[in-house]
């Protein structure tokens, strides 16, 4: 299984992007997948999930601003971010858990396989 993110950059505040994880093929991504972030001299971060039926959860601090989403037919996890703050700075990492499919967990060491992460920038 490999995981690769791509989308991020640098962005003004209020800006948005899209990050997208690509798996590989014949990865199952059905199961439970999250979007994590981790700035410099913090902990990793969970942001969001997405489970078997499509449901999503987010942490408070991006509720109404960030978007997960997949694409079953491409293989592809994303993260549609609106409304950036700088406190959003962060390398962004997607994970999967092949163990899990419908109560999707928010600790990183649930998650069995990660991507290599991808910067997202955003200045005030």
């Amino acid at each position: 299984v490999h995981l690769v993110e791509s989308g991020g950059g640098s962005v003004q505040a209020g800006g948005s992007l899209r990050l997208s994880c690509a798996a590989s093929a014949y990865t199952d991504i059905s199961s439970c997948m999250a979007w994590f972030r981790q700035a410099p001299g913090k902990e990793r971060e969970w942001v969001a999930t997405i489970n078997l039926e499509g449901r999503p959860r987010y942490v408070d601090t991006v509720k109404e601003r960030f978007a997960i989403s997949k694409s079953n037919d491409k293989n592809t996890l994303y993260l549609q971010m609106n409304s950036l703050k700088p406190e959003d700075t962060a390398m962004y990492y997607c994970a999967l858990d092949s163990l899990h499919e419908i109560a999707c967990r928010v600790e990183p060491g649930r998650y069995n396989y990660w991507g290599q992460g991808t910067q997202v920038t955003v200045s005030s």
